[in-house]
């Protein structure tokens, strides 16, 4: 019992997880279990707790995608429900600031977070299957191809790992994003998710809830394709070229602030490339009956694009706190965390480097 109340005192969320860390490389001729990552020491005092690319890891991974794309996407739920008011009715918000005094001169402070739950719950279930199979794809993909392919083309394997994740993670999405967007954009609709569920199912049946799924894959795919392949590589350079140390010479929170601001800059591109495909879901599920095509057309190429300053805001923001909070949760549980991936030996040879 008392070595159980010791462990459990080390995981609190209360304790710091910025403790120093000894990063060691892999001895003893030991094969990592991805090729090219070494996995990275736990702190002096405690080991990791749970071996890299086991079940338990992806699982951990799992839970802080919960955390990390729940939490983020219900912060900001006045943003995104402005910013879909701006792409649906263009004429009576014309801005952010207008946006947000229409709302709450309509609503009250109430208005401004229609949407919550099913943001809340959507994004938790996403953000679940997006973190924690985007590990389990990019560990299977790099055995399947071996080290030196997993090298030279890591920013193709990111690319195809967050797209597999993505297309999995929207299938849960689809119909709770459905919901948000009558809760923000109908008004008289529904207040809640409760009252928005069987309003759906009544008027369209099952597939109301994912009628806008095809743009959704449209939208959320190009943006975690972004998302992911962005941040690694940035994180990579930012490291190279940036950092005035290597990172095993980085405490945990100096690598939490890289982790933040390569999130930043992956968020910038994530929301360009994606916006589009936002408008038309946002479109798509305002008004009944509409093909994502009608909805294209009708909107033109200026139309798509209404909304993109706060898009940039928000993206920019969100996709930087996600992956603050993504790396701080494996902080804090302890979980191995591989450096930037390094040219393996044989390719050193092969190119006359070693």
């Amino acid at each position: 019992m008392l070595a159980w109340m010791q462990e459990a005192a080390k995981m609190n969320p209360f304790s710091s997880p910025f403790m120093s860390v000894k990063c060691q490389a892999l001895e003893n001729g030991a094969r990592p279990l991805i090729p090219n990552r070494n996995i990275v020491a736990a702190s002096v005092e405690e080991s990791d707790s749970c071996e890299f690319g086991s079940n338990k890891y992806f699982l951990l991974c799992g839970l802080g995608g919960i955390l990390s794309c729940g939490i983020t996407h219900t912060g900001i739920t006045p943003l995104d429900l402005v910013k879909c008011r701006i792409q649906v009715d263009p004429q009576k918000y014309k801005s952010v600031f207008n946006g947000f005094r229409v709302t709450f001169a309509e609503d009250g402070t109430r208005g401004l977070v229609k949407g919550w739950a099913p943001t809340f719950f959507g994004y938790s279930i996403q953000g679940m299957f997006k973190f924690g199979l985007y590990e389990v794809f990019k560990v299977q993909y790099s055995t399947l191809v071996g080290e030196e392919i997993a090298y030279e083309y890591r920013t193709s394997l990111y690319l195809i790992s967050s797209a597999s994740a993505e297309f999995f993670a929207d299938i849960g999405l689809a119909p709770f994003e459905a919901a948000k967007v009558r809760i923000q954009t109908m008004p008289g609709y529904a207040d809640t998710l409760r009252q928005a569920v069987p309003k759906m199912y009544i008027d369209e049946g099952l597939t109301g809830f994912y009628k806008g799924l095809v743009p959704l894959w449209m939208r959320q795919i190009p943006y975690t394709m972004m998302k992911f392949a962005c941040f690694e590589r940035t994180v990579e350079l930012l490291y190279k070229y940036v950092v005035p140390k290597p990172r095993s010479e980085c405490n945990k929170s100096e690598q939490l602030v890289v982790t933040f601001a390569a999130g930043y800059i992956a968020g910038v591109f994530c929301a360009i490339v994606s916006h589009p495909a936002d408008t038309v879901v946002s479109k798509l599920n305002q008004e009944k009956g509409a093909t994502a095509g009608q909805v294209l057309k009708k909107l033109g190429f200026g139309g798509v694009w209404k909304g993109l300053g706060p898009r940039i805001i928000m993206i920019g923001t969100l996709t930087a706190a996600q992956w603050f909070i993504y790396d701080a949760v494996k902080v804090w549980l302890r979980m191995p965390r591989p450096p930037p991936p390094e040219m393996p030996e044989s390719l050193k040879k092969k190119y006359g480097l070693a």
